[in-house]
């Protein structure tokens, strides 16, 4: 009799395992369901916040810069002096958001709300030189005006500098 009751104790304790192991089992498949879950939920965010990013930054109003300006030539030669100011200058002055080679992810793009942009885009080697140093001379809301900070022979050579860039 004791024998069987150790018996009927080893099925008990058996059936508990089986029990435990099927739980794992159930755990392990629902673990991999909510991390599934989990993961789609974050791609959805992700591209949700991605495309209203690009959306808001497409929206941004067109930078007009006045006529004198656009037909306004750059009085400084593009030779050796004349970059190493111009990369001088942009290092210390545009590099931060432009990035070091003028694509637009410098330290402090991301903490922008615009996109600094490209300045190796069509759209912007498509500028005349008066029109980029306008742009650099007097900003626009993130983009600060350097009107008072660099002398325009400088802007001169920084809108010099950056025909150096590659796309």
């Amino acid at each position: 009799m004791l024998y069987l009751s150790g018996i009927n104790i080893k099925i008990w304790f058996g059936l508990i395992f089986v029990k435990y192991l099927q739980n794992n089992e159930e755990r392990a498949i629902m673990n991999k369901k909510n991390k599934t879950l989990a993961m789609l939920i974050t791609l959805l965010f992700s591209a949700t916040f991605i495309s209203a990013t690009l959306i808001f930054q497409e929206a941004s109003e067109p930078w007009e810069v006045p006529g004198k300006f656009k037909k306004m030539e750059n009085p400084n030669t593009t030779d050796n002096e004349s970059l190493k100011i111009g990369k001088m200058q942009y290092s210390k002055n545009c590099a931060s958001c432009h990035g070091k080679t003028g694509l637009g992810d410098g330290s402090k793009a991301r903490g922008l709300d615009t996109f600094p942009g490209d300045l190796t885009s069509d759209a912007y080697v498509g500028q005349t030189d008066g029109e980029q140093f306008y742009k650099s001379k007097y900003g626009r809301d993130e983009m600060p005006k350097f009107e008072n900070k660099i002398p325009d022979e400088d802007i001169w050579d920084i809108v010099n500098y950056i025909k150096t860039f590659k796309k």
